[in-house]
C-alpha cells in the first residue's frame, strides 16, 4: 500500500475546468426561473404577500436555531477515547481473576531458541512468568527456575505437560507464596545481613537460600572426645547431586540434603559463599536483653547464651537435683555436663539464659534444630521453679521459632513433669501428645510463615504477664 503525502498533494497545481462553470451557471438560471414562477404564483393568489412574509420568517427562525445548535455542540467536551485494552479480547488482555503462584524448575538444552519455546508454551496456557533464574550445568544444558502466575484452574500436571512438549525435562513444580516474589539478589543480601549479625543464623540462612532441605551440623568430636564420622569436609566443600557438605567454620561439617531436587553448581557456590562469610566474621551474637520482674519482686534478666556461659551453666548443674537433671536430659545424670558444649553452640540452635540481679544463672531455655524439626527444652534450678521463669523462656523460644519459619516445635519430657506440660499448655497453641514407654512428646503447631530478611534481626519481644523493661545491649 502506498501512502499519500497531504502536503505534496496540496502543492500540486489544479487545472481549471470550464465545463463545471457552465453547468453551475445553467443550474443557477434554472433556480431563478423556478423561484420567479413560484413567487408570481403566490403573489397573484389570495393572501400571497402574507404567505411570503411568513415563509421568510420561518426561514430566519430555522437559520437562527441551526446557528445556536452548532455553536453549543462545538464547545462540548470530546467523547472519551477508547482505551487500547478495551479493544483486546478478555483472554489476551486481562490477568486471571484468582491466580495461583508456582515455583518450577526444568532442564532445557543449552542452545538458541530453547528458552523461547518454553516461554511460548507457557504463554499459550495463560501463564505469566514473574521471575526467571538460569543455572548452567557443567555437563551441558541449563536449569531454568521460574516463578509463575497461572489461572487457578490450571493444574500442575497441565503445566508439566506443556513444559515437556516444549523441550523441558526433569521438571519439578510446587506451590509458591508471596514471599517468593522477592528477587534473588535482595533475598541473598538479607540472608547475608542476618548471618553477619548472629552466628546462629547460618543454618536458617542456608535453609531459606536453598528451599526445603535438611541441614545437619556434625561436630568435630563426639561427646566422648573421639573424632566424629563425617566431620572431615574439605575446605572447598563437596557437591554430590542431592547432598552438599561444607566445612563448618566453628569445627566439623554442615551437611545439606534435598532428596526431591538435585543441587545445581550455582546453588553450591552461593551456599559456600555464605559459609565463607560466616567464617570471616568470627564469633558474634546479639547482646540485647530483657529484665523481668517476678510476682515476689525479684528481677530476672533474659538474654542469649553462648560458649562463654559454659562455666556458669555447669555451676547451675551442680545446684540442680538429680530428678531435675533427669527430667531434662532423659539419661545418666553424670553425662549432663557433656551436653552443654553442644547445647550452647550456635550451630545447633539458640539458647536463652535467665540470671538473677547478682549474675547467678538459674535457668536455660534451648531451641534446637533437629533436621526438619525443632525441639524446645527447659532447665530451671530447683529453688527457682514454679515462679513463671519457664513460661517466659518458652514464650521467647516460640517467638524465635516463628521468626525462623518453623511449622511446629516439640518438647520431650515425662508425664510426671507437670511444670513443662503446664508451660506448653499456657502457650495457647494446638498441641499433640504422644506417649511411649513413659516418654511424653508434646508438639505445638505454629502455622508460621517463613520470614525472609525480616528486620530487626534481634530477639523478638514477647508480651510478659509481669513487668518487662527493655535494656540495651552492653
Amino acid at each position: 500500500m502506498t501512502d499519500r503525502n497531504p502536503a505534496s498533494a496540496a502543492q500540486r497545481p489544479h487545472r481549471h475546468h470550464w465545463r463545471r462553470d457552465l453547468v453551475e451557471l445553467a443550474a443557477l438560471f434554472c433556480a431563478v426561473a423556478v423561484a420567479d414562477g413560484i413567487a408570481n404564483l403566490v403573489a397573484h393568489g389570495p393572501d400571497g404577500p402574507v404567505l411570503l412574509v411568513a415563509s421568510a420568517v420561518a426561514l430566519l427562525v430555522t437559520a437562527a436555531f441551526h446557528t445556536w445548535w452548532a455553536r453549543r455542540h462545538s464547545h462540548a467536551p470530546p467523547p472519551p477515547a477508547k482505551a487500547p485494552s478495551d479493544t483486546v479480547t478478555p483472554a489476551a488482555g486481562t490477568a486471571p481473576a484468582n491466580p495461583a503462584l508456582w515455583r518450577m524448575r526444568t532442564t532445557v538444552r543449552d542452545e538458541p531458541g530453547s528458552l523461547a519455546a518454553l516461554c511460548t508454551a507457557l504463554a499459550r496456557e495463560g501463564v505469566d512468568i514473574l521471575t526467571l533464574q538460569t543455572h548452567p550445568l557443567p555437563e551441558g544444558g541449563t536449569v531454568d527456575e521460574f516463578l509463575l502466575r497461572s489461572p487457578r484452574e490450571l493444574a500442575a500436571a497441565d503445566l508439566t505437560r506443556a513444559v515437556a512438549q516444549a523441550g523441558g525435562r526433569s521438571t519439578w513444580i510446587e506451590r509458591a507464596d508471596a514471599h517468593d516474589l522477592v528477587d534473588a539478589p535482595t533475598r541473598v543480601l538479607g540472608l547475608a545481613t542476618r548471618t553477619a549479625l548472629d552466628a546462629a543464623e547460618l543454618p536458617l540462612a542456608l535453609r531459606q537460600l536453598l528451599g526445603r532441605c535438611t541441614i545437619q551440623s556434625i561436630p568435630a568430636t563426639t561427646l566422648s572426645g573421639r573424632p566424629n564420622t563425617g566431620a572431615d569436609a574439605p575446605v572447598e566443600g563437596v557437591l554430590e547431586s542431592t547432598v552438599m557438605r561444607l566445612r563448618d567454620p566453628s569445627g566439623g561439617a554442615i551437611t545439606v540434603e534435598r532428596p526431591h531436587l538435585p543441587f545445581t553448581p550455582t546453588e553450591f557456590a552461593r551456599a559456600r559463599a555464605l559459609v565463607e562469610l560466616d567464617a570471616r566474621l568470627g564469633h558474634r551474637m546479639p547482646r540485647s536483653q530483657d529484665v523481668l520482674t517476678l510476682p515476689e519482686g525479684n528481677e530476672i534478666t533474659v538474654r542469649r547464651a553462648d560458649g562463654s556461659d559454659l562455666a556458669a551453666a555447669r555451676a547451675m548443674h551442680e545446684r540442680c537435683s538429680e530428678r531435675t537433671l533427669g527430667l531434662r536430659y532423659h539419661g545418666p545424670v553424670a553425662d549432663a555436663d557433656r551436653y552443654l558444649g553442644h547445647l550452647l553452640s550456635p550451630r545447633f540452635g539458640r539458647t536463652l539464659t535467665a540470671t538473677t540481679a547478682s549474675g547467678r544463672l538459674v535457668a536455660l531455655g534451648h531451641l534446637l534444630w533437629d533436621g526438619d524439626e525443632t525441639e524446645v527444652a527447659l532447665l530451671i534450678e530447683d529453688d527457682w521453679q514454679r515462679r513463671g521463669i519457664g513460661s517466659q523462656l518458652l514464650r521467647r523460644l516460640i517467638a524465635m521459632a516463628v521468626e525462623a519459619g518453623c511449622d511446629s516445635v516439640y518438647a520431650v519430657t515425662q508425664a510426671s513433669n507437670t511444670g513443662m506440660v503446664a508451660a506448653m499448655r499456657g502457650l495457647g497453641l494446638p498441641l499433640d501428645y504422644q506417649i511411649e514407654e513413659g516418654t511424653l512428646v508434646i508438639t505445638a503447631r505454629l502455622d508460621a510463615t517463613p520470614v525472609v530478611s525480616r528486620l530487626p534481626y534481634e530477639l523478638p519481644r514477647a508480651q510478659a504477664p509481669y513487668g518487662n523493661r527493655q535494656h540495651p545491649g552492653r
